[in-house]
């Protein structure tokens, strides 16, 4: 970024089509991580505040500097329906960065959910707005308006890097990021993931109180059973 810029805007960048995001729509976010890899959930220290929780879209990303929130305010006015407003703070707790007024301007922009390893407050006034909040945390503290702050840039959040247009899937256990260009072989794997699962939930309706690999794996060799 640089260095003598309030704001760095991309205006525009690509989000993949509606099919593909409507894709992973309402998956559970656990099986996406296995399908990739298990891997790819931010930390659970990013979790849900608000009882909406389930959520999926294209990331617009956000960095901003510490305690300020020009930039999340200036990504409202680039924002496309479907969006999920994703805002990289690096994670200090000092002040919240977004409240009820900057998230229902959000919704109102047609942003699906925010997502953010900072603070944010107005806890009962985000219930009231509708749409999921993920964030580290809640505190009163207000924060500037000063910048500086990036707009439709790469970031790295939660332990994950996320580029502009990367499907965020959210729910109750936390936020799986699927990179925009692996999505159709994440979609796949999913597919494989969801059967199996399917499969295991069978064999545990069934009365089963071990899964069927764990015989094979107790026989072995590799086992040493001291018996008294």
């Amino acid at each position: 970024m640089r260095r003598d810029a309030k704001l760095v805007i991309r205006r525009d960048f690509a989000r993949p089509p509606a099919d593909v995001v409507d894709g992973f729509r309402s998956m559970p976010t656990g099986p996406l991580a296995d399908a990739m890899g298990r891997r790819g959930a931010l930390h659970h220290t990013i979790e849900p505040l608000t009882r909406a929780a389930v959520f999926c879209g294209p990331a617009l990303t956000v960095w901003t500097a510490p305690r300020d929130n020009l930039a999340p305010y200036a990504a409202l006015a680039f924002a496309r329906p479907g969006d999920v407003l994703v805002v990289a703070t690096g994670g200090p707790d000092e002040a919240a960065i977004l409240g009820d007024v900057a998230v229902g301007m959000a919704k109102n922009a047609g942003i699906v959910a925010v997502v953010t390893d900072g603070f944010v407050r107005d806890r009962a006034g985000l219930d009231a707005v509708g749409i999921p909040v993920f964030a580290a945390g809640v505190t009163p503290n207000s924060p500037f308006k000063n910048g500086p702050g990036e707009i439709g840039g790469p970031i790295a959040l939660g332990g994950v890097s996320i580029a502009p247009g990367d499907i965020l899937v959210g729910d109750e256990d936390g936020v799986a990021v699927v990179p925009a260009e692996a999505a159709g072989r994440v979609r796949k794997a999913l597919d494989k993931v969801l059967a199996k699962e399917a499969d295991m939930e069978k064999i545990v309706a069934s009365g089963a109180t071990t899964p069927t690999w764990l015989g094979a794996v107790l026989d072995g060799e590799d086992i040493v059973y001291v018996d008294d």
